[in-house]
């Protein structure tokens, strides 16, 4: 199911990334605006989380910057650090899930998590932040995708479509 989970997310990611392209930005500046900084702030929690699952150092200062990257950049990121999700997943022996890392957070709190609670919590933040950024969807006339798990499996495998 984690894995499941992790190609779920970029399914649901590549979604919201062809989705904020289509924003109008000469009509709706603010919408595209807050999207951007909403797939900021996610790509870099990812990063930070992924520094910590792997034992280095903290990748940013802070979860978001004043000056927030163009689309392109922030798809590039979030593509490479879904990638790098997914084999690392892929990869995590059940030992390994269980194991409790330490660790600072960029408010200077320190915090103990699992690496599946990592893991999931990058899973949900992502979710939260898709939300954020279909409301501004909304307010900018743009295409909202349905992006649940249950459009995602039905798109995975139509036949759960056909009654029993």
């Amino acid at each position: 199911m984690l894995i499941e989970a992790f190609k779920y997310k970029q399914w649901a990611d590549r979604r919201t990334l062809d989705a904020v392209a289509g924003i109008n930005t000469s009509e709706f500046p603010a919408a595209m605006a807050f999207a951007l900084q909403q797939l900021n702030h996610m790509v870099r929690v990812e990063e930070l989380f992924r520094a910590r699952l792997a034992g280095e150092a903290a990748a940013h200062p802070s979860t978001n910057t004043e000056t927030v990257p163009a689309l392109d950049e922030l798809e590039q990121r979030l593509a490479a650090s879904n990638q790098w999700l997914a084999r690392y997943v892929e990869n995590l022996t059940q030992q390994e899930r269980e194991q409790a890392l330490s660790f600072q957070f960029v408010d200077g709190q320190y915090g103990r998590m699992t690496r599946l609670e990592m893991l999931f919590h990058l899973v949900n933040h992502g979710t939260y932040h898709r939300g954020a950024i279909g409301h501004a969807l909304d307010l900018a006339n743009a295409a909202r995708p349905a992006d649940t798990y249950t459009v995602f499996i039905h798109a995975l495998e139509p036949a759960r479509r056909e009654p029993d």
